[in-house]
């Protein structure tokens, strides 16, 4: 697993690599918690984006997270050059939805992404 900062004006970022180093996925850190977009837990999890969709749909109806609580929008650029706004998924999605899917890869997440708050405490710094 990589910890390879990457600099941007209002977030942090750093590469999460998974152990068998087939996936890497670009991963902010912003309010003291880490968020990836949809086609990020996609590529984390290694499933389709219908069946993450669903997950992700499902923990909301259930009112296991609360929306508004979880995901933020984030500015993104895409291949053709626009920027986007896109929903972004906090920690908390980002564990439930790979308790849904039983992803040995969402567990190797989370335990990084803990260690790696443990790590760098100036990341997750709250602004006062």
């Amino acid at each position: 697993m990589v910890d390879e900062l990457v600099p941007n004006n209002s977030s942090e970022f750093l590469i999460y690599q998974t152990e068998d180093g087939r996936t890497r996925v670009q991963v902010r850190i912003d309010r003291e918690t880490v968020w990836l977009s949809l086609n990020q837990l996609v590529e984390l999890f290694g499933r389709d984006k219908s069946v993450i969709s669903r997950h992700i749909a499902n923990v909301f109806k259930e009112g296991e997270l609360q929306r508004v609580a979880v995901v933020a929008e984030y500015a993104t650029t895409a291949a053709d050059g626009k920027t986007y706004q896109v929903d972004h998924y906090n920690l908390d999605v980002i564990i439930s939805v790979g308790y849904r899917v039983k992803s040995l890869r969402g567990t190797q997440f989370r335990i990084w992404a803990t260690q790696t708050g443990e790590m760098r405490p100036t990341v997750y710094k709250r602004d006062v």
